[in-house]
Formats: C-alpha cells, structure tokens, sequence
C-alpha cells in the first residue's frame, strides 16, 4: 500500500488509499480524534440535540393548529396548507443543500446557521402574522427551508462519520426528529391559547435559534472516502458489530453521482417509495388529533395518541436502525412498510368500535411505522451509491417528500371532505401496501446476490494506490 499524509485537528497524520476489487477507493489510517481532536460520537449526539429541536415544527403543529386558527381566523384547510408547504420546502431543499455543501460552498456549520435563523423568523411569522399568505411564506417557506438545512445537514453528516454501522447511528439521529417534540404537543394541548399564544411562539423561536446554533459551532464532515482506523473495509467477515453489519449491508461497489444513480433504476424506485409512504406518514401526523376528536375521544386521549406517535415515530426509527444492521435494509424497509399499512386499517377498527385503549395502541403502531422508514432510506442511500455524493443522491430520494406534503396534507383533507376519515384512512393503508411491494424489488447496483457474497466472504483485493 502506498502511504500519503494528510493533517488533521491534532496535526499532520499519515494515512492510505486502498481499492478494492470494483475500484472503490477508501482512506483509512486516520482516528476520528485525529480529524476532530475528540470522539466522532459528538458527531451523533449533536446532529440529535439539533434534529430534537426543529421537530416542534412538524410533529407538533397538528396540536396548535386549533388555536392558530382561532387566533388569526384560519379555516382548517389554511393550515393544513401552512403545514403542507411547509413539509415541500422542507424536503425540497435537500438536493440543492447537498450540491452545494458537495462542492465546497456551503459547509455544513455554516448551512446549520442558516436553518436556525430562518427557523426563528418562521415562528414569529406564524406568531403575528394573521393573513394566510404571509403566514405560509414565513412559516411554511421559510420555515421548512431552515428545518430542510438541519435535517439534511445532520442526517448526511452522521452517516459520513459511521460508514461502518450507519443503520442504528442514522435511525438514532433521525429519531429526534420526532420525539423532540413531545414537549411541545402537550404544550400546545394544555398551555397554549389565544391569550398567550404570541409569546409562547416567540419563545419556541428563540429555542430552536440557540440551540441548533450551539450545535452547528462543533459540525464537521470527515475527508472524502474515509473511513475509521479500526475497521477493515475490505474485509467484512468476523463476529464484531462492525463486521456483522457490513456482512448484511455491504458497502456501495463504487461512489455514483447522481446521474449515475438515476440511470441504476434504484433512485427513482426508492423516490417514489418515499412519495407513497411519507404521504400515509404526514397524513397521520396531519389528522390524528382531529380524528380523535371526531370521534368522541376527550383532550387527553387526543393529545395522548399524538403523544405516542411522536414517541414510538422516533424511537422506532432508531430501533429499526439497529434492527437493519442485523436483518439487513431491504428487509427492515418492507417489515417497517407493512406495520404503517396496518396500522391505518387498525385506526379504522378502533374508530369504529369507539375504542380508547385500541385507538392507542394503533396510534403506537402508526407512530412505529410512520416514521422508521425514513433512517431506513437514509442509510441505504450511500449503501447503494457510496458517500461521496450522499448529500445531492439523499437530497433526491428525500425529495419525494415534497410530494407526499401534498397529498398527505393538503390533499389528504381533501379526501377527508370527501370520503370521511374512514375512507381516507382505508385509502391510506392501501397506498402503504403498495408501497411495501415496491420495497421488495429494491437491491444493490453491482453488487452480486446476498448468497454470493456469504460463499466468499472476501470479496475484494488488496490493491494499493
């Protein structure tokens, strides 16, 4: 192997690049202490804290809308819409933050910043703005592209770091997205009127500015094709975690660009995946709360169900996370897919028999599913098309999203109009199914059948460069 220098926090420190068999290029040699000065498990838990922070945004709107609506003279279609924008920016800007943190004009502390500022400026436009307009401009755009800058910023980021286990570090980070909010629903439930609703929003502003800025300070990605000193990439075999999990989810063949990504089929499969399965996810988000109450469910129940979404949506996703380094993505993905599709079906069965206690544990179940899938996609992205392009090739696939806001938001109240909830949660479900059989047809550009690689369990070649 040859050897080049390169310098880190702690100095000049010497490091490799080995091939392997297809001509993947890794850099090993280099501690992650010294590129950073300290352990790369900051790089986990500061993504989380940020990701904690800007969950009110989405996880919790649901639960204030009542009053906003009161508040500024919103119909409930106004703010499903706010809502609905909010979730196309807020994915939309994936794919050209990624391009330009890719090509060195937006590092990630500085795009972290700037998604604190505008997250700020979103809610005190949603605060004192009582025209719709204004309101879904400041809140639903300016506002979904500050969270898109975090989100998309900490969730390329974590997996950079942890190339070897990035399932369970990925769902643990993505995980806060969710539960982070949990505060605030019942906030929003039991402290939040017409009387004090100003300062309340102002204050949740001022938060999420401090603490995601706090956050950014310490941001870093690690060196293109890098990869930690203590595990082996060209060797998978062994009884380690690291080893077990690259067995399950071996690394990509090669780094793709996005066009080569597109032309494998894959990225527009694992597109239009996201575009079905967030939908039936914003949906429940959307219009669990009011289905509670449509129903004859009290507040408590009503704020307890989205309570558990919230939770279980973002503790399943770092379970799921885990789970996949065990069983494997593609796997994970389908199981993950077909609880959320069930679990709408069973909304149905508890309304119907105007069952609290079912009602829940199927919220439990839709919170699972409803948000698993998203560490699932985020880690199979580089798993399939490699690091160095995980920015623009996530941005892509996270992309489909901006498309689920529509019909799982504003779309969705639409067939609430229409159908009723009974038949938009049957709706829902059935698009989830679907969606679990596209799962299926998934697999890795140029890598050989699973029980190919078991029988050779040393696939590659020690070729230096």
């Amino acid at each position: 192997m040859s050897t080049d220098s390169g310098s880190s926090a702690g100095g000049t420190v010497a490091y490799r690049e080995v091939t392997d068999a297809k001509g993947r290029v890794y850099r090993v040699g280099e501690s992650d202490r010294d590129i950073l000065g300290h352990s790369r498990k900051l790089m986990v838990y500061l993504p989380w804290v940020a990701m904690m922070s800007i969950s009110v945004s989405e996880y919790a709107f649901g639960s204030a809308e009542d009053v906003l609506s009161h508040a500024h003279g919103w119909t409930q279609s106004n703010t499903f819409w706010i809502l609905s924008v909010w979730v196309f920016f807020q994915a939309g800007i994936a794919f050209p933050a990624g391009w330009l943190r890719e090509r060195g004009k937006l590092p990630a502390r500085r795009a972290v910043y700037i998604g604190s500022v505008l997250c700020l400026i979103s809610f005190i436009a949603i605060s004192h703005a009582s025209n719709v307009l204004v309101a879904i401009l400041g809140f639903g755009v300016v506002g979904g592209l500050g969270s898109g800058f975090v989100y998309a910023t900490c969730i390329n980021m974590v997996g950079k770091w942890f190339p070897e286990r990035r399932g369970a570090k990925t769902g643990f980070v993505n995980g806060g997205f969710a539960y982070g909010s949990l505060p605030f629903i019942f906030i929003f439930n039991y402290a939040f009127d017409t009387g004090n609703y100003h300062t309340v929003l102002d204050l949740i502003g001022v938060y999420v500015l401090i603490a995601v800025g706090i956050c950014a300070w310490f941001f870093k990605d690690p060196p293109k094709n890098w990869w930690p000193e203590e595990v082996d990439p060209l060797n998978f075999s062994g009884n380690t975690k690291s080893a077990r999990s690259l067995a399950k989810n071996p690394p990509a063949v090669r780094q793709f660009t996005p066009k080569e990504a597109v032309r494998t089929g894959m990225l527009p499969l694992m597109w239009i995946t996201v575009v079905m399965t967030a939908g039936v996810s914003i949906f429940g988000i959307s219009f669990q709360v009011d289905f509670a109450k449509e129903i004859g469910f009290g507040p408590l129940v009503a704020a307890t169900s989205m309570g558990v979404m919230a939770v279980v949506n973002g503790v399943g996703r770092a379970v799921v996370g885990w789970l996949s380094d065990l069983w494997g993505r593609k796997l994970t993905l389908f199981f993950v897919i077909v609880v959320l599709g069930l679990a709408q079906f069973g909304v149905i069965w508890a309304g119907s028999m105007h069952s609290e206690w079912l009602f829940l544990v199927f919220a439990f179940l839709s919170g699972f599913g409803g948000g698993a899938f998203y560490p699932m996609f985020a880690a199979l992205t580089p798993d399939y098309f490699g690091e160095n392009y995980n920015a623009t090739n996530y941005g892509l696939v996270y992309s489909g999203k901006l498309v689920s806001g529509l019909f799982g938001g504003g779309l969705g109240a639409m067939v609430v109009d229409a159908w009723g909830y009974y038949g938009a949660y049957a709706l829902a479900g059935g698009i989830s199914m679907v969606a679990a059989a596209l799962a299926l047809l998934l697999r890795q550009p140029g890598r050989p059948r699973a029980s190919k690689l078991v029988a050779n369990p040393h696939p590659v070649s020690r070729e230096a460069v």
